[in-house]
């Protein structure tokens, strides 16, 4: 019986340890904005930050990037893999949206996750996206974040609060949509979006 409970136990913490945060998501549902979990990874790619660059630069010195090196700047995190389909069929959405955003002072960033660097890479280079991007090998990051499948897209205000979240690809408006909160630094909510794979 002392076996078996321990066993139940055992099977309960392995669960709870594997699944994703809900932090973010309860406090949209709420209308709250919450604090964005905190990273430092690698940077995959530089891009072009255009008049971000100096920021951005200061930030990656050392070839790893954190959030809160960016705390001040407007934030879109986009979570994202190679062997994702829908995260190619988002692929020039982001950029056209990018493209928008950054003459506003808003810095996209691509966070590639359980993906090779050189398929991430060649990715890039195929979708001509030049916004910059980090990457973290595991999925360590998007648990933290909450995340189950990607693409997902974060919206962050320049004081490092989580305003909005879209689940899936997301369309030209909501990331309009997400930009405009966040530089507000209201909170828009958690939205669907278009499809999604399961993270590995």
């Amino acid at each position: 019986m002392l076996v078996a409970g321990a066993f139940v136990a055992l099977l309960v913490y392995g669960v709870l340890a594997q699944a994703p945060n809900r932090t973010i998501d309860d406090a949209l549902s709420s209308s709250q904005v919450v604090e964005a979990p905190a990273f430092e990874l690698r940077v995959l790619e530089r891009g072009d930050p255009g008049r971000l660059g100096e920021r951005w630069d200061a930030a990656a010195r050392d070839g790893r990037v954190s959030l809160a090196e960016l705390r001040g700047t407007t934030v879109v995190v986009n979570f994202w893999a190679s062997w994702c389909v829908p995260c190619r069929e988002e692929a020039p959405v982001l950029e056209r949206g990018w493209q928008r955003a950054r003459e506003r002072g808003v810095l996209y960033l691509g966070l590639n996750m359980q993906d090779a660097r050189e398929d991430a890479r060649d990715f890039l280079g195929e979708f001509r996206l030049d916004f910059p991007n980090v990457r973290d090998p595991s999925n360590e990051t998007a648990r933290a974040w909450g995340v189950t499948g990607i693409p997902e897209t974060f919206f962050i205000s320049r004081a490092g609060k989580v305003v909005g979240h879209v689940i899936g690809t997301v369309t030209a408006r909501q990331l309009d949509d997400g930009v405009a909160a966040a530089l507000a630094g209201r909170p828009t909510g958690t939205e669907q979006g278009g499809s999604q794979l399961p993270t590995r």
